[in-house]
């Protein structure tokens, strides 16, 4: 058995470029769900705005590839806007209602045929990334030690980081300002803020629409890194996967996301990867390679069904972090 190749791709796929997709989107999360304590179940449709921007910019109205960038964004401030107005005066779960339906109906719409000119339908779009590609720094790929990356995925992987580290640094000096200090005060007792003066629902917008923008990054990374976008990849499956890297690595933490994400996928990969290896070698018979990576997500279910029950605040969180008076 080839524990080496697969500990290898376990490392790789762990500072790789979904790892940063997964950060981006749960660091954006992390904004609304652990220091705000908005229940937001479609950051996926944040990620397709932009990756789909980006791609609709290029491709169809042939704008520059930084303009397209800037539709993207200002696409996902429009979407939290959207999302925002008609439920942030509610209780917690309608906006959990509204978002993560919401994240379907774009996801159907840009799976249309009514809009396949515009969205390439089920096949998505490719051939917007030239100008990235043309940016990158890089003449090979890099192989050291068990790191094993092609010269285009160590430049999306460096330029993906990068943002992450911008983006942790902008959560770190947002959170220690007196703006991100009544972000902290609407989690923990939202009346008690109103009754000081604060305007409560302005500042869950803006952790909503700060959020949905660090979010969206990941879309572009995403796109940026399969060179295509294709609705059924912004499944709600990413929100979710999103949640459970928050939730690891510790939510209201501003490296919990980053931690997280790294972790889960190291052992999302040698989890399915040392499955299929052990049953290629005979060594595990029970299953065929098949259901190896099916055997693998249960093992990963429970894995986290067992952080909820004995470490519910994650590697570097605090419990007092998660408590959510849905309100």
């Amino acid at each position: 058995m080839d524990w080496g190749g697969v500990f290898s791709q376990a490392v790789t796929q762990s500072i790789g470029v979904y790892a940063v997709v997964f950060a981006l989107a749960a660091i954006g999360l992390n904004v609304q769900f652990g220091y705000t304590g908005l229940l937001n179940f479609g950051q996926a449709g944040f990620l397709a705005v932009a990756g789909y921007s980006l791609a609709v910019g290029v491709t169809y109205f042939h704008w520059s590839f930084w303009v397209s960038i800037a539709a993207g964004l200002l696409g996902a401030v429009l979407l939290a806007l959207l999302l925002g107005i008609p439920t942030l005066r509610l209780r917690a779960d309608y906006l959990a209602i509204v978002t993560i339906a919401a994240s379907e109906i774009i996801r159907l719409t840009l799976r249309s045929i009514e809009y396949k000119r515009y969205f390439g339908g089920s096949d998505g779009l490719s051939d917007f990334n030239q100008t990235f590609k043309d940016l990158n720094p890089f003449r090979g790929p890099l192989k050291w030690g068990p790191l094993d990356l092609s010269v285009y995925d160590l430049w999306v992987a460096v330029a993906g980081w990068g943002l992450v580290a911008f983006c942790c640094l902008i959560v770190w000096l947002s959170m220690r300002s007196p703006w991100g200090r009544v972000l902290r005060g609407i989690r923990e007792d939202e009346d008690a803020v109103r009754s000081l003066g604060k305007n409560v629902v302005s500042y869950k917008m803006q952790a909503l629409i700060l959020g949905g923008v660090l979010g969206c990054l990941g879309g572009f990374i995403q796109a940026l890194a399969t060179q295509s976008v294709q609705p059924d990849k912004f499944s709600t499956d990413i929100t979710f996967y999103a949640y459970a890297v928050l939730i690891l690595g510790g939510a209201a933490r501003v490296f919990g996301p980053v931690v997280g994400s790294v972790i889960f996928w190291f052992i999302l990969i040698f989890v399915n990867r040392g499955l299929e290896e052990a049953v290629r070698a005979g060594s595990l018979t029970i299953i065929s390679a098949n259901q190896a990576a099916i055997v693998g997500q249960l093992l990963l279910g429970l894995s986290l069904m067992f952080l909820m029950i004995f470490r519910p605040q994650g590697i570097l969180g605090d419990k007092r972090e998660i408590a959510l008076d849905a309100r």
